[in-house]
């Protein structure tokens, strides 16, 4: 039954309506009063952040943390233009979330801050939604909800300001997003990928972002098969306490790991689109058997050409390959028998000592924070030259626990993704490595919000003083890097300041100091590695 309402009361309810109870966001005048309504009448949780770009990566994070739709609001013209890196950010993470955008009042085409907010949407990779009038409110923030799930990608829709007063009945619209398995394969292509993986003496199964929820068909085959596993860099952690899990492949690999790739005979890649990072620009698929399943046909042959490929759902699909290999009778391959599961994940550890005065060894730093660090932690990583490092020697529980920001490429995105996985994780610390550069440029401006709004959150700064990737470039062509330095304020003195608890690290016995801060902690803590940045490990990509 519908009742009288204005229009902005009628997207607040739609929203509702998706069973969302959190929103992020910054209010402005095409906004404020569809915000309003949704946390007074609809006791929804408003999350009001510094910077209209901030609500889009807290809800992108709030997503996929939590597997909810993340949601966010911002206002019209130079507030839709803030958000256009974390728009992309999301797109081609396939993060699905919904962003409410005011516009400019469609009889005031001269107004100051009007654009043309489709055109500047479609150049991210987000999708296009248009409030097509007051009396659609309900049907098409619906609508906007169900693409985002179904085309897993951020999706704007477009409100113009001088809808928001116009009385409206609304009706309570949810499009249900189906999400059957996709079919599993049958033929030529099937045949072809069982044969490659029966006659194979060494393989390993890989797995991606897509397959992180058929863990468990993947490691009945890999056992079946006697096939160590591994991981892309998005699904970290999907294996973790399995014997041989060989951790991320690729680029990140320990070098034992990199050994035994480079021993393999064939690669079977679930839910992976075979990124050049992971397979090192061919290189480690050179000479071997690659099968590739995907249930995104987009992501087939991607970035590379695998000899058979199945546009199919990796759990199903990992149970039929085993089904023929035990109708076939096909013996296990002995693969595992030769590795040294222990040195699978072990990365070469440094000397803390192996440093100037002033300073602390990263390497030796992170080693030590992986043994304190809360276990049940949110990973969060910045970009930037130190992330490798990081995605190496810090482990996440779950792919879902970690979160990584460089999906486009762009530093200063991390600690707001951050925040939007402690909203979606309530209950459980949040980490976040950043850089210099990045916390400068992403992570002042709403670190005072994380302790606003009283969140677990555990900051490490790898301070370097330069932007570190150009000053690399700099010094590989002999020449001075002093355009790529910085004298940045104090970090920790920043962070105190903003009502949080912050800590400089110069030395091995300074850390240590810092690691007692991490147990006692009871605000927001930041800790400032102090860098010297010529022994900043190389970015491993």
């Amino acid at each position: 039954m519908s009742e009288k309402s204005y229009t902005y009361q009628s997207i607040a309810q739609a929203v509702l309506d998706q069973g969302i109870d959190t929103m992020f966001g910054l209010m402005g005048d095409a906004n404020l009063f569809m915000v309003d309504h949704y946390v007074r009448a609809g006791k929804g949780t408003f999350v009001p952040v510094s910077y209209e770009g901030s609500a889009v990566l807290m809800a992108l994070a709030y997503s996929h943390v939590s597997g909810k739709m993340g949601v966010g609001t911002v206002t019209h013209g130079p507030a839709l233009t803030n958000c256009v890196t974390a728009l992309t950010e999301g797109a081609r993470g396939h993060i699905p979330m919904v962003l409410l955008a005011g516009d400019t009042p469609v009889m005031n085409p001269q107004n100051l801050q009007n654009i043309d907010q489709r055109e500047l949407v479609k150049v991210t990779g987000a999708g296009f939604e248009q409030l097509r009038a007051p009396e659609t409110a309900a049907r098409d923030v619906a609508h906007a909800f169900y693409r985002a799930r179904v085309e897993k990608r951020p999706i704007v829709l477009n409100m113009p300001a001088d809808f928001m007063w116009q009385e409206v009945a609304h009706e309570k619209t949810v499009f249900k997003a189906f999400g059957a398995p996709a079919f599993v394969p049958e033929g030529d292509d099937l045949d072809a990928a069982v044969g490659m993986i029966a006659s194979a003496k060494r393989p390993v199964i890989l797995a991606g972002g897509g397959a992180i929820d058929a863990r468990d068909k993947l490691i009945e085959l890999a056992d079946r098969l006697e096939a160590p596993l591994a991981t892309t860099l998005k699904a970290k952690g999907l294996f973790n306490g399995h014997p041989y899990n060989m951790d991320i492949f690729g680029t990140l690999s320990t070098p034992a790991t990199y050994d035994a790739i480079d021993k393999a005979d064939c690669i079977v890649a679930f839910g992976a689109s075979l990124h050049h990072f992971t397979t090192d620009k061919g290189a480690l698929m050179r000479g071997k058997r690659v099968v590739q399943v995907n249930d995104t046909v987009t992501e087939v042959s991607k970035n590379f050409h695998a000899d058979a490929a199945l546009v199919a759902d990796a759990a199903l699909t990992a149970d039929n390959f085993l089904y023929w290999l035990n109708e076939a009778e096909i013996p296990p391959s002995g693969f595992t028998k030769e590795l040294d599961g222990a040195a699978l994940t072990a990365h070469p550890p440094a000397n803390p000592a192996d440093t100037k005065p002033g300073y602390v060894n990263y390497v030796h730093a992170l080693d030590r924070l992986e043994e304190v660090l809360p276990k049940d932690r949110v990973l969060t990583t910045d970009g930037g030259r130190f992330m490798t490092e990081v995605w190496c020697r810090i482990s996440a529980p779950d792919p879902r626990s970690f979160l990584v920001t460089a999906n486009f490429g762009s530093i200063g995105l991390g600690l707001q993704e951050a925040l939007g996985a402690g909203f979606a994780a309530p209950d459980r610390p949040v980490v976040l490595f950043t850089g210099d550069g990045g916390f400068m440029m992403g992570g002042i401006n709403e670190f005072n919000t994380a302790v606003r709004l009283k969140q677990d959150l555990i900051v490490v700064v790898a301070n370097d003083s330069a932007y570190g990737a150009e000053h690399i470039q700099f010094l590989d062509r002999a020449m001075d890097p002093g355009l790529a330095m910085f004298d940045w304020p104090s970090f920790a003195a920043v962070a105190t300041a903003l009502g949080g608890h912050g800590l400089t690290v110069t030395s091995a016995e300074e850390l240590e100091t810092a690691i007692k801060a991490i147990e006692t902690r009871d605000k927001p803590l930041l800790i400032e590695l102090r860098l010297d940045p010529n022994d900043v490990p190389r970015m491993r990509i």
